[in-house]
């Protein structure tokens, strides 16, 4: 028998990572968590089950979650949610699309999200709660920190840092070896050619 998870979060996001963790094979979607207004309706045939307040009774027959929030302007909503459930007790497992290529020489974080098509290659580090969406490539020695979104078709190019809460947008591609500050918001199609700390 498979072991359940709980996403928290019924937005277009989570449709995306419903998608992945089906294709994935390694958990059953018990449900949803969203907002009281939200409640009985539901995500892909998924039921929006329960609100924030309820999260003490779900971990006591669940205890897989992921935020399934998305991050484009802020990432400050899906740090306080994976804090608040973390606190709780909750086990956050990295969801990894099998149409993805993660290389065994590479670290993922709990509760990162690796969609479809994504590339992670040699000696990268994502950190936790990461979004690393359709398409995006980390090369060999980058580091993605902690709450980081790399967007779709984003290219983090090798041994580049990612510091913690930044957004990257579709298409942006990064020079070699540079920093990006925290809570960077980079924008679609930007060519980042220098750190900026």
């Amino acid at each position: 028998m498979r072991e359940t998870i709980i996403l928290f979060g019924g937005g277009g996001h989570c449709r995306s990572c419903i998608d992945v963790i089906e294709r994935e094979n390694r958990f059953d979607i018990t449900g949803i968590v969203d907002v009281k207004e939200k409640l009985g309706t539901s995500v892909l045939g998924y039921p929006i089950m329960s609100t924030e307040k309820d999260l003490q009774e779900l971990l006591k027959k669940h205890k897989n979650f992921l935020i399934t929030i998305g991050q484009i302007k802020s990432p400050d909503v899906r740090i306080e949610k994976f804090e608040t459930v973390r606190k709780l007790g909750a086990k956050f497992p990295a969801i990894i699309s099998p149409g993805a290529y993660v290389s065994r020489h590479a670290e993922i974080g709990e509760g990162t999200i690796i969609m479809h098509g994504a590339i992670i290659n040699a000696n990268a580090r994502v950190g936790c709660n990461c979004i690393i969406n359709t398409g995006a490539i980390i090369e060999h020695d980058a580091v993605v920190e902690d709450h980081c979104h790399i967007s779709t078709k984003a290219t983090i190019n090798g041994g580049t840092i990612v510091r913690r809460g930044s957004f990257l947008g579709s298409n942006a591609v990064t020079k070699e070896y540079i920093v990006i500050k925290e809570h960077s918001f980079i924008k679609a199609n930007s060519l980042v050619m220098r750190s900026d700390e």
